[in-house]
């Protein structure tokens, strides 16, 4: 009998570190609110729920294992799997197939997010993270089916998702090119790499932008709504038909239509494209619009069905005047008169400089008193040359083909030259013409394709007379 003090005393010594450790030894995971949609395989997480309960078990395991004199064993791990699933609970729709997890690797993945910089690229940044080269680049092969990389902007944010373990590889790329558009591609188990794409629900809209030119074109255009980008791709556009230095005044009008996106909401998920374009400059109007024609080729034509592409354009550069015009002159660094076989516009260093026209490039260097300049041959024995040149483009060397409004170099003062100008000849079969007057004939629309062409005209008349107070009218669905 006077035993059973001490074993009672023995048995709460015993009791107390396993009751102890029972508290303390599972470590509790909160769950999320909503499963991530975009992780495709399940995540094990430990619940709380049940944990008090697992701690008694494991008190009462220790007491008696104490009694017994052997040593405690630890409670299994209670997990459950949680299926990824959308926000309102239904599975994601059209979602590449999970990866499987290797055998005694962990089935949760690591996300990290790449945030694009100045001159990065998407190999340069899967390099940075560490990525197999082999892995990056089999990814960015498939992805360029649905984007190209090498249009990515700075800000641009790339979620790219690794294996667990101690070696992880990359298992799935996802970005987002535009508002409302979602592309990723994902590696399968065999390690091949599928590619996806996921649009939100949207709406479109036509929409008119119209204002009065005061200062320039194109601050006078932004500030009528639209955006900068079509604003730059519109001047360009008009650049074959409007001499920005001679055509446009002060007070002249614009009103343009184009389309835009939204998604449920009503929140802008981007822009379309310029549909029309209406200018009154200096009391004379000009209507252009866009057609795609039944090749499938889109251009710009007037109102009459003509396109407005020409062999050449008539301002190599946006935003320019003209500084001195072709035909015989005082050289303002020689000093003495002599012909100026161009035309010179001014504008600030690095402004980028368009090829005028198809061809190839004949030469890109150094030449004398031109500074460094661009020589294009085109049919015909045309050449247009640019001279006083800061740089070159960045495909800009000798045989390169390029396309009319390419960037072939940029604005600087190379050379004899006073300050930043561009000076830009065009030469047939050798001798020196005027570029502003060296223009060839447009092509017109005809048949079906002009047919074609008068009923898209009537359609968007008839949707710009609904706008009344309004500037945005619903069209039918994108």
């Amino acid at each position: 009998m006077r035993l059973r003090p001490a074993i009672a005393v023995l048995t709460l010594l015993a009791l107390y570190p396993a009751t102890k450790f029972g508290q303390s030894q599972f470590r509790t995971f909160d769950m999320p609110a909503e499963a991530d949609p975009l992780i495709a395989d399940a995540e094990l997480v430990q619940l709380d729920a049940g944990a008090s309960a697992t701690d008694a078990m494991t008190a009462e395991a220790t007491s008696e294992a104490a009694a017994s004199g052997s040593d405690p064993q630890p409670a299994p791990t209670q997990t459950a799997a949680i299926p990824a699933a959308a926000p309102d609970g239904s599975s994601p729709p059209d979602e590449p197939p999970p990866v499987a997890a290797a055998e005694g690797q962990d089935v949760g993945r690591e996300e990290r997010i790449l945030m694009v910089g100045r001159g990065d690229t998407l190999a340069g940044l899967l390099d940075d993270a560490g990525i197999d080269s082999a892995d990056a680049h089999a990814a960015i092969e498939r992805l360029a089916r649905r984007f190209r990389p090498n249009t990515l902007r700075p800000g641009d944010e790339i979620a790219i998702r690794l294996s667990a373990g101690d070696a992880p590889s990359l298992q799935e790329i996802e970005l987002e090119p535009e508002p409302g558009r979602m592309v990723r591609v994902t590696r399968q188990e065999d390690g091949s790499w599928t590619d996806h794409e996921a649009l939100a629900p949207r709406s479109r809209f036509l929409v008119r932008a119209e204002g009065t030119v005061d200062g320039g074109l194109f601050p006078a255009m932004t500030r009528a709504g639209l955006p900068a980008g079509m604003a730059l791709s519109l001047i360009r556009i008009l650049g074959h038909q409007v001499d920005f230095q001679r055509d446009l005044k002060p007070g002249d009008r614009f009103s343009i239509l184009f389309d835009r996106f939204r998604d449920d909401d009503g929140d802008v998920l981007g822009h379309g494209q310029i549909l029309k374009a209406s200018l009154t400059l200096s009391g004379q109007r000009l209507e252009v619009w866009r057609y795609r024609n039944r090749d499938g080729d889109t251009g710009w034509y007037d109102d009459q069905g003509r396109s407005l592409r020409r062999s050449f354009l008539r301002t190599p550069l946006d935003g320019a005047r003209i500084s001195s015009g072709f035909g015989r002159r005082s050289h303002p660094v020689l000093g003495y008169n002599r012909m100026h076989q161009g035309i010179d516009f001014a504008a600030p260093s690095g402004t980028p400089v368009y090829a005028a026209g198809d061809g190839t490039i004949a030469s890109a260097k150094r030449e004398g008193g031109y500074g460094l300049m661009v020589r294009v041959n085109h049919p015909n024995g045309v050449q247009t040359r640019y001279a006083h040149l800061s740089r070159f483009g960045r495909s800009t060397r000798t045989g390169q083909r390029i396309r009319q409004g390419a960037v072939i170099a940029y604005v600087g003062s190379t050379g004899l030259s006073t300050g930043p100008h561009l000076h830009y000849e065009i030469a047939v079969n050798g001798r020196a013409v005027n570029p502003a007057q060296h223009v060839q004939p447009p092509v017109r629309l005809a048949g079906a394709d002009l047919n074609a062409f008068r009923a898209r005209q009537r359609d968007l008349r008839h949707l710009a007379a609904r706008f009344g107070a309004v500037d945005e009218v619903a069209l039918a669905p994108d």
